[in-house]
């Protein structure tokens, strides 16, 4: 005999997932392109078939049940398994070139063993990455030099593109490095126009505090060797900070930075069937990611 039907309706996972991750039905319809009453209905939907409410809506603020927080788990793998199963379908009939945009730092620390499993099961896909500055990135983008770009903005929710990563930020250095509380703090930058210089000066701006540029290099690598002989405070993902190098936030009494977020964008138009593919597998593999990091830190 066939089981009861499962409400779990790929459409009602995912728009029950955009709440959870964007933190209200109006940015969740916003950044999936619905009303929000369609999101509202589809919720309804979905815990009237489960005969489980979802979510405790308490003023303006919106949290899971204990109910909620179990399916939570369970539709980000019902979501990936889907998209991984897209992808095995059509990768046989899948080929082209893909142009890829990215900051460097993000393409060294969590796109390297997505993109080499990407080559790996798509051999008919060429991919073609360039890592540059978010500015650059938009530049080209606006182009029509890339298929794809990863870029760092302001959190601003849904606004455009797809976020696919949060990046909390921290003041970090070496422990050989000797420097006092009172006096201007050495800073060891990549030059204008990148995102954690902007976060850096200016929250060093609004704490009224002393600054002097030390060290500037357009590389990751350049960076982290002058961090590393204790020339200055460089700004860092907290994900990102090597076993060599120490947070000193606390102990030079610098100013708390504000997040960036990490945003996908897509060609506008027309989208190859190959860019579409990369895009989704670096969505799901991303997500997963988060989930896996939320799972350990409880």
């Amino acid at each position: 005999m066939p089981g009861p039907p499962l409400p779990f309706d790929l459409d009602l996972l995912r728009t029950f997932v955009a709440i959870v991750d964007n933190g209200s039905f109006t940015r969740a319809a916003q950044r999936l392109s619905l009303t929000q009453s369609t999101v509202s209905l589809q919720i309804k939907r979905l815990e009237d078939g489960l005969a489980r409410r979802l979510f405790d809506r308490d003023g303006r603020d919106l949290q899971l049940t204990p109910e909620g927080e179990i399916l939570l788990t369970y539709a980000r793998q019902i979501l990936q398994l889907g998209a991984e199963a897209l992808s095995r379908l059509r990768e046989t009939d899948v080929s082209g070139v893909v142009r890829l945009g990215t900051p460097e730092d993000f393409a060294t620390t969590h796109l390297s063993e997505v993109l080499a499993c990407f080559a790996r099961t798509h051999p008919q896909v060429a991919l073609q990455v360039q890592c540059d500055f978010t500015v650059n990135l938009l530049a080209d983008f606006a182009k029509g030099r890339y298929d794809l770009i990863l870029f760092k903005r302001e959190p601003q929710g849904p606004s455009g593109g797809t976020k696919v990563w949060r990046e909390v930020l921290d003041w970090v250095a070496s422990p050989r490095l000797v420097t006092e509380t009172e006096g201007p703090i050495p800073l060891i930058l990549a030059p204008a126009p990148d995102v954690y210089r902007k976060r850096a000066l200016s929250a060093l701006d609004a704490a009224g505090r002393d600054w002097r540029i030390v060290y500037t290099s357009p590389s990751l690598a350049g960076l982290q060797a002058a961090v590393q002989a204790g020339l200055g405070v460089t700004v860092l993902p907290t994900e990102m900070i090597p076993a060599d190098m120490v947070s000193v936030s606390a102990r030079l009494q610098l100013p708390k930075l504000p997040d960036t977020e990490i945003v996908l964008y897509r060609a506008p138009g027309h989208v190859t069937p190959a860019a579409e593919l990369l895009s989704s597998t670096i969505i799901a593999a991303l997500e997963q990611r988060v989930v896996v990091s939320k799972a350990a830190a409880v």
